[in-house]
């Protein structure tokens, strides 16, 4: 699966937030909603202080989707492991600046690859970091709270960078942004230029996972 092309404002519902007891039903009840990417946060519990999952897990979620994987290496070599997770099923992995030498080559070798490439921003990581690589890229991710923990506070500092960000890449990329979204801040970071928002405990907090969609979305309109 490719990522949606740009033009639509896309929610990316991170399972780290799911039940894994019930994980099928959970992106079922995802898709069932036209969610078409699903954020996948992997943690080595060296580059960020938390451990997620790996390509096993990332194997078995491809077998039950169609939906884009979206994979979020927070990881000190994703270099290394790039591979085996594009083999379990990623469609897109996005990497830290902060991870690799040679971004722009990475950046090739993933399209080499067949799949889609992003670059992630940290809060307190200069936006001119990612200057270079950033037009090269499918999607930006920016952290609008410190990666490795769900349930953050939303950083506004940290998203004012997507504005930046946009100027760099134009209309053709995707940017999305992760960390503390809810129905108020989707709508910010929206308006700093943000298409793609990745939201945990805003749908997986909820009972009612497609009201909770639902006020996402409708959050965008307004």
């Amino acid at each position: 699966m490719q990522l949606p092309k740009t033009g639509s404002f896309e929610i990316a519902p991170s399972i780290l937030s799911a039940d894994f007891s019930n994980l099928e039903s959970e992106i079922a009840q995802m898709t069932a909603e036209g969610i078409q990417i699903i954020h996948l946060d992997v943690m080595d519990g060296h580059f960020v202080p938390n451990i997620t999952f790996g390509p096993p897990v990332v194997n078995w979620i491809r077998k039950s989707t169609d939906a884009v994987l979206d994979t979020h290496l927070m990881i000190t070599d994703p270099q290394k492991y790039a591979p085996a997770f594009i083999k379990a099923g990623s469609d897109h992995i996005t990497f830290h600046i902060e991870t690799v030498d040679k971004p722009v080559e990475f950046v090739k070798y993933l399209h080499d690859q067949g799949v889609t490439a992003g670059v992630t921003l940290n809060p307190k990581t200069p936006v001119g970091t990612i200057e270079q690589v950033a037009p090269l890229c499918d999607m930006v991710l920016v952290m609008t709270v410190q990666p490795g923990f769900g349930g953050q506070s939303f950083m506004d500092d940290a998203c004012r960078k997507c504005t930046q960000i946009r100027e760099w890449v134009g209309p053709d990329v995707r940017i999305e942004v992760d960390g503390g979204m809810g129905p108020a801040t989707i709508t910010v970071a929206c308006g700093y230029g943000a298409d793609t928002f990745v939201a945990g405990n805003a749908i997986f907090g909820k009972t009612n996972r497609a009201v909770a969609i639902a006020e996402l979305r409708q959050a965008l309109t307004v």
